[in-house]
């Protein structure tokens, strides 16, 4: 991150692509979703790269995604998923006031954005403790976690200019998590994670080895369709609704052209069938497991874990900071369907993260109040189907 503290002269303008990326690859950590391919891969959306200027200097950087009001499409949401990239450390509203004057004027009616900022960390013990009390049923409800400062300070921040919280009390909103699980990497040996990991993993992993299970990096293009295949197996089996083929096929030229080392799939066979799968993302420091799927029929074999350790360890060799293993639900009730979730992710012995999650700046009310009746009208009508 720019070390520059903004003075009042910050103003924020449209920059080119080429720009955008030379910041990125400044940073020490950046979000996948705020690269200026990620625009590219959001076709439904325009995209939009935005600086912040302190006199001529280049301090900040952001991707914007705009999306339109149905039925008034002269408006917009600007969202800015796990963004902007600037200096949270100090004041924000320099940051933030140009950035609202900016996307109004370009017919915003209002601004999403999700700062990457903590606000909290719990390690694998004080989560495996908490899951082990009955009488605790959220990770909020355990005790003795680190609380950044900073993150708090931009959240109130946030409140106090009128910004919105959008993140919901399960952690998982219309946007990104809120919860995440990491992995830190920092000053680590592949020794050092292994023993930081449950008997539970280090078996598993040691299993899929004696089993023979192989995980390899795909490079052809039908590698992708047999990871898409196991994909929507898992998705029938987990119930949830898979991304179409051609997302993935877009997702992995678009990054893959702004950085050769930016994804990467992870293909694990047990005696030449494909058994688990997994798509790997990294921005500078910062490796994220972004999707997996898995075969019903060879579990036994653990080629889940196999992957994971394989991801793991190549994020370790490409002097990555932490692995992200993405969302949680910060539930530690025993009966609650998403524990099996953050139980499997505290196994890794890494620690839980709340983030600032995500916030709403309306600038043009009417139009936002509108929006948000028909996005809870739209929700209300899918529960109704669902049930």
């Amino acid at each position: 991150m720019s070390s520059s503290k903004p003075g009042p002269s910050l103003s924020v303008r449209p920059i080119t692509a080429a720009e955008h990326l030379a910041f990125v690859r400044r940073q020490r950590s950046v979000s996948f979703l705020q690269t200026p391919a990620w625009g590219r891969v959001k076709t439904e959306w325009r995209s939009q790269s935005l600086g912040w200027y302190d006199g001529r200097g280049l301090v900040g950087a952001g991707l914007v995604l705009h999306r339109p009001v149905p039925r008034l499409d002269r408006f917009t949401l600007a969202y800015l998923p796990e963004g902007p990239v600037l200096d949270w450390t100090g004041g924000i509203d320099a940051w933030l006031d140009p950035l609202a004057a900016r996307l109004r004027a370009d017919g915003a009616f209002a601004i999403r954005l999700g700062p990457p900022v903590r606000t909290a960390t719990w390690n694998a013990d004080q989560v495996k403790e908490g899951i082990a009390d009955p009488g605790v049923t959220r990770l909020t409800d355990v005790s003795g976690h680190w609380a950044d400062p900073v993150g708090t300070r931009v959240a109130g921040r946030l409140r106090d200019a009128g910004w919105l919280p959008q993140s919901p009390e399960d952690g998982f909103g219309t946007g990104h998590p809120q919860f995440k699980f990491e992995i830190p990497l920092a000053g680590r040996t592949e020794d050092d994670l292994l023993a930081g990991m449950n008997q539970l993993w280090r078996r598993n992993i040691k299993k899929a080895a004696k089993a023979g299970v192989e995980v390899t990096v795909g490079e052809r293009p039908e590698d992708l369709g047999a990871f898409h295949a196991l994909y929507a197996h898992t998705a029938e089996r987990d119930r949830f609704t898979p991304r179409p083929l051609g997302y993935f096929e877009t997702m992995f030229a678009a990054l893959g052209a702004e950085d050769p080392e930016r994804i990467r799939l992870y293909l694990a066979r047990h005696r030449g069938e494909l058994v688990a799968a997994a798509v790997l993302v990294r921005v500078g420091a910062h490796a994220v497991y972004a999707y997996g799927a898995s075969s019903t029929a060879h579990r036994d074999v653990r080629g889940s874990n196999a992957c994971q350790w394989a991801m793991i360890r190549d994020s370790l060799a490409a002097g990555c900071d932490v692995y992200d293993l993405r969302g949680i639900t910060p539930t530690l009730d025993a009966g609650d369907p998403h524990i099996g979730l953050i139980q499997f992710k505290a196994g890794t012995g890494g620690q839980a993260v709340r983030y600032v999650g995500e916030w709403d700046l309306p600038l043009r009310p009417m139009v936002y109040r509108a929006f948000d009746l028909y996005l809870k009208t739209r929700e209300s009508r899918r529960r109704r189907g669902r049930a």
